[in-house]
């Protein structure tokens, strides 16, 4: 019955997909994208592939890809001769990662309806499949399956009140079955695999470490954000959305003199930044001006009004305030634990995400539940080095102990390879 209802909704909401496209950019991109792949895969696909062995890649969005960077990149040193085929679910990661160079072939993953799976397997051949933490799609893992392929999950993360663990999930657990290996982030991930019976499963944590700290290591030089900070205190904001401005916005005037602040929004919406712009007291420069105004130094706010900068942002911070927590969910606070700065986020959708609750628990991180909450936190920081310092040097530490996901995946899939 399951597979039943399974079938008919995936179906649906594609056909929905195309009617909320009329009226959504976003969706439309995602739409237009898929219209006319697979008979474009099935003309050409095969010549780049020249013979080459597929592996496949799956991520949702953007935040998976950074999370299966780690994971691509050594792949491809250690089968320099293999085909890289790159999926993405949504608009958010295809849009600013279609030019990748770490893989041959990028596009949208087709609906998983069964005609559109056994096409996509049929033209693409995968030697291994990837899909990255929360992929979990019957009709792909189905004729995946079917076609001989081996199939990994990586950085997955199970909770108790997951349909897998429930006594009617008996559909959704079947598909755990399919996967040759699920690579999990936590032990109780794997205690929960182990209570269903499933263990084809191992512990390697979350490759983000392993991608962050990269990132660290190799961080881009922005002169333009050093010259705008000036040795001044400096607040990095990281992935804003409305609702965590308007908590910021009064700390920030709050702050004015005290502090400069690097503002980067989630997504850029001008109409939405002038608006910030307006209601902040002190001066705010956006960093596409940066260019016609040379004086950043007189600043206090910059706005970053392009997409990409935000991880090599926090170099330059004494601490950062995360958005997502006052709405969907908390963004990536990885990024900035490993440049050795403490961190504040909203208090309510955090509890999901590990590393927020491990760096609460280990005073690196603290959730503010309102602007007198952050008021309290950046004052101690500011008037407090030896504090901040502390707490950094917490994050820093959890990042050092976290590395090292990539190489157990790698060597698992040189055994399954031969």
């Amino acid at each position: 019955m399951f597979e039943v209802i399974y079938q008919s909704a995936v179906s649906t909401v594609a056909s929905l997909m195309r009617v909320a496209a009329l009226f959504n950019r976003k969706i439309k991109l995602g739409v237009v994208g898929r219209d006319g792949l697979l008979e474009e895969m099935e003309s050409g696909f095969q010549k780049l592939v020249n013979g080459r062995s597929v592996a496949w890649f799956h991520a949702a969005s953007l935040g998976e890809f950074e999370q299966g960077r780690p994971v691509i990149e050594a792949y491809k040193a250690q089968f320099p001769n293999h085909f890289i085929l790159l999926t993405f679910f949504s608009p958010s990661g295809y849009e600013v990662r279609k030019n990748y160079n770490g893989a041959d072939y990028i596009c949208y993953m087709p609906w998983d309806t069964a005609s559109n799976a056994r096409r996509f397997v049929e033209i693409v051949q995968p030697k291994i499949a990837f899909f990255i933490k929360y992929e979990f799609w019957h009709n792909y893992l189905t004729e995946l399956k079917r076609s001989g392929a081996r199939i990994i999950s990586f950085s997955t993360i199970f909770r108790p009140d997951q349909i897998f663990f429930k006594k009617r999930g008996g559909f959704f657990k079947r598909m755990l079955y399919a996967f040759d290996h699920i690579f999990v982030q936590n032990q109780q991930s794997l205690a929960l695999l182990h209570g269903i019976g499933v263990r084809h499963c191992s512990l390697a944590g979350d490759t983000r470490f392993d991608r962050v700290s990269a990132i660290a290591q190799h961080v881009k030089n922005l002169s333009e954000a050093a010259d705008f900070r000036d040795n001044k205190f400096c607040l990095i904001v990281g992935s804003a959305w409305e609702a965590d401005m308007q908590v910021l916005i009064p700390v920030l005037n709050h702050f004015r003199g005290a502090l400069k602040a690097i503002v980067a929004p989630h997504e850029i919406h001008k109409d939405e930044i002038e608006q910030w712009r307006k209601s902040l007291k002190g001066k705010t420069l956006l960093y596409s001006e940066l260019a016609i105004d040379i004086h950043s130094k007189e600043y206090d706010y910059l706005v970053i009004d392009n997409i990409g900068m935000l991880s090599s942002l926090y170099q330059y911070g004494d601490m950062a305030y995360i958005g997502g927590a006052f709405g969907s969910g908390l963004h990536n606070i990885l990024e900035a634990a490993t440049f050795g700065i403490p961190i504040t986020f909203g208090n309510k959708r955090y509890h999901k995400f590990q590393e927020a609750v491990d760096l609460i628990n280990r005073k690196g991180a603290v959730a503010v539940a309102d602007k007198d909450d952050l008021i309290a936190v950046a004052d101690q920081w500011i008037s407090s080095p030896d504090t901040r310092k502390a707490a950094g040097n917490v994050n820093k530490n959890y990042i050092a102990e976290g590395v090292g996901s990539t190489a157990l995946i790698l060597s698992e899939v040189k055994k399954m390879l031969g």
